[in-house]
């Protein structure tokens, strides 16, 4: 599939569908489309530091779970952008969103996130930051999006100033495949496959897509294990205690290969820290990102206004 399509599209908001603020526009990278909408924080928010043209400016790159996109990040980038003064990338992944749907008989594998975030991820950057450098890249991942963050940080140190891993997944936990098992009853006999559907074009080439991906039987040795080894940024690793896909032993692992980690556990909170506690979320990723950048030898420096 890869129509002719505009350079922009009306905001999914003109569709009845909550979106980040901004209008979306789609990067065409070889034969898929990634729909993507920059958000710009609010005028007197904190901003980025430094004498270098806007464009050279950090950015805040946001990865979705496995089965979100772009519109179901609602207004939530908008608010940590205006928070921290920082200028966002929001976008769906292939297969995802609005993005070019997963084909009826492709079978993404065991490297799916690895793929995401050594060959789509630097093409979408490059195409739209083009013709100016790249900026620095902070990158705020939730789940496998985390996930993805953590590999592109380990496979691209020298760009990425840091990453906020939110319920990332770095092993696979029995936990985690049993409620991936639980969310395949729901979607065949219950209400998951609607209530997603206002998310994506073809709902099924996400579902399905992450799913299958997650039970191959040789998907249960997958780990990030070698990846954080080569971590250099820091990171903020957020975990809800009563995730339903991952337990505290995620950021543990990730505290004790990356050797600049925050921890942040929250109580009463489960697999979507930025749905159950936005608010501390949000407080919690400016105090690092503010305390980080001002750390000598980081890429990007944050200064509030």
């Amino acid at each position: 599939m890869n129509p002719a399509l505009p350079a922009s599209t009306p905001a999914l908001s003109e569709r009845g569908v909550p979106a980040p603020t901004g209008r979306h526009h789609f990067a065409q990278i070889g034969a898929i489309r990634v729909e993507y909408a920059w958000i710009e924080p609010a005028a007197g928010a904190a901003t980025a530091a430094g004498n270098g043209p806007a464009a050279a400016s950090p950015i805040l790159v946001f990865l979705h779970e496995g089965l979100g996109s772009l519109a179901m990040w609602k207004d939530f980038p908008a608010r940590l952008c205006d928070a921290v003064g920082l200028r966002g990338l929001v976008y769906s992944r292939p297969g995802y969103g609005r993005s070019t749907p997963r084909a009826a008989d492709e079978h993404w594998g065991t490297d799916f996130m690895h793929r995401q975030a050594i060959e789509v991820l630097p093409a979408l950057l490059d195409q739209v930051t083009r013709p100016a450098p790249m900026p620095p890249i902070w990158l705020f991942g939730h789940s496998d999006g985390a996930s993805i963050a953590l590999i592109h940080a380990a496979k691209f140190p020298a760009q990425v100033a840091g990453v906020v891993s939110m319920a990332a997944h770095v092993f696979v936990e029995d936990l985690s495949l049993r409620s991936i098992n639980a969310a395949r009853q729901a979607y065949l006999e219950q209400d998951l496959r609607g209530r997603l559907s206002r998310w994506h074009d073809d709902v099924d080439s996400a579902f399905w897509g992450w799913s299958n991906a997650w039970l191959l039987p040789e998907f249960s040795d997958w780990n990030l294990r070698a990846e954080l080894q080569d971590i250099r940024c820091p990171v903020l690793a957020i975990q809800g205690v009563d995730d339903e896909y991952g337990t505290m032993a995620q950021i543990s692992a990730i505290e004790a290969s990356v050797e600049d980690t925050e921890r942040l556990a929250l109580a009463r909170c489960g697999h979507s820290p930025h749905r159950d506690q936005p608010q501390t979320v949000i407080d919690a990723v400016k105090h690092f990102l503010l305390t980080r950048s001002a750390e000598p030898d980081r890429p990007s420096s944050l200064e509030t206004s």
